[in-house]
Order: structure tokens, then C-alpha cells, then sequence
């Protein structure tokens, strides 16, 4: 536990220092769900119904910004070799990058959601189910991103790559996370999609370091 702390605390630690990541995240996602009422006009019911498939689907476009350097830069300077000769297991070391990423990416698109929602006219009776549809969702999108970014390691056009690699992996996310939010906002039950989320985060959580860990190996020999 000790050793996932430090270096959870090591590459949140980078992600600050540069700073750019972070920034650049937040910003796309806003900018993008701000430009959708002047593409399909100010209708306040029109933007009410396709609010949350906006706002998901800018939240997994935004969360591709920073997968391609996850492991990147470690694997340029050569700390990625000197991670995987740690005592510590390589499952370990992802698990914790990955939470880095969630805390640098998932949980600022999480904070910036509601708010962003207003310009939607999102319903104020679907935020509970967003929030917590987000908070399970996201976490996700890292974990299996993290297969991506590791079995795009060195490769040419990594970005491109790494994108087709999971973007049909984010669908059933991307699903459930609307249903959830789209049924609390009429008034329905959004528990169902939400314990779906919940299976694909535990699933994703037990399965994805693996997956990683195994890639990474194979980029290093």
C-alpha cells in the first residue's frame, strides 16, 4: 500500500508540474459542450434532450486528450525499465497511474459537469444520477484506456491508434451513463443503469491492470 502511495503521489506529482494536461482536459471539454448550442440552436427543449449524450460523449472525448501519455513519458526517458525492475508488482504500478489519471482527468470532468449542464438545460432532478453515473464511469475510461496506452507503446501515430483501440471498449460506458442520467432527469429509476456502471468499474478494475501490466511487459523486451 505504502508503495502504491508514492507513486500515486510520484505521477500526480508530474501531471502538476506540467500542468498542461490537466488544463487542456477541461478545457476542451467546456469549450466543446459550449459550442453545441450554437450548432443546433437555443431550443431549450431541444438542448434538455441531448443533453447528457453531449455532455458523455464530450466528457470520453476529453478523457482521450491525456491516455497517449501515461506511459509515454516514462517510456522515453527510461523510467518505465526502472519501474518494472521495482519489488512492486507492474499491476501495482498501473493501479496507480491509472488513479493519477482519474484524479488529473476524470474527477475534474466529474466537478465540471454540473456546471456545464446548465448550459444544456439539463434537468436539476437528473444531477444526483450525472454526478454518480460520472464518478463510476470515469474511473473506467482510465482502466481501459490504460490497455490502449499500453499496447500503443512506441508505436507510430500512438494518438490515432490508441483511439480505435478503445473507443468501442467506452460504448456500454458511454450507455449506461446516459441511460442513467436521462431516466433520473424524466423522473425514472436510474439505480439499474447505475449497478451497471458499478459491474463495469469492478470488472474493469480487476481486469484492466492485468491486461496493462502483460502489454507493458512486451513493449520492454
Amino acid at each position: 500500500m505504502s508503495a502504491f502511495t508514492a507513486l500515486l503521489t510520484r505521477d500526480l506529482r508530474l501531471a502538476f508540474r506540467q500542468g498542461g494536461d490537466v488544463a487542456n482536459v477541461v478545457a476542451f471539454f467546456a469549450l466543446a459542450v459550449i459550442l453545441f448550442p450554437f450548432g443546433v440552436g437555443p431550443d431549450p427543449d431541444l438542448l434538455a434532450r441531448i443533453s447528457a449524450g453531449v455532455l458523455w460523449v464530450t466528457a470520453l472525448l476529453a478523457a482521450l486528450l491525456s491516455l497517449e501519455r501515461l506511459f509515454d513519458a516514462d517510456f522515453q526517458d527510461g523510467s518505465l525499465e526502472a519501474l518494472a525492475l521495482m519489488p512492486v508488482p507492474l499491476e501495482i504500478q498501473v493501479l496507480a497511474k491509472c488513479a493519477a489519471h482519474w484524479l488529473t482527468t476524470g474527477l475534474p470532468l466529474t466537478i465540471v459537469a454540473p456546471v456545464l449542464a446548465l448550459v444544456l438545460h439539463f434537468d436539476a432532478a437528473g444531477y444526483p444520477a450525472l454526478i454518480a453515473a460520472l464518478l463510476l464511469g470515469t474511473p473506467v475510461l482510465s482502466l481501459i484506456g490504460a490497455i490502449g496506452a499500453a499496447l500503443t507503446l512506441g508505436a507510430r501515430r500512438a494518438g490515432v491508434l490508441l483511439s480505435l483501440l478503445v473507443l468501442p471498449l467506452y460504448i456500454p460506458v458511454l450507455i449506461f451513463g446516459v441511460a442513467a442520467s436521462e431516466a433520473a432527469a424524466l423522473g425514472l429509476e436510474s439505480r439499474p443503469h447505475l449497478l451497471l456502471l458499478a459491474a463495469l468499474f469492478a470488472t474493469s478494475l480487476a481486469l484492466a491492470p492485468w491486461a496493462a501490466a502483460a502489454a507493458l511487459r512486451q513493449a520492454l523486451e
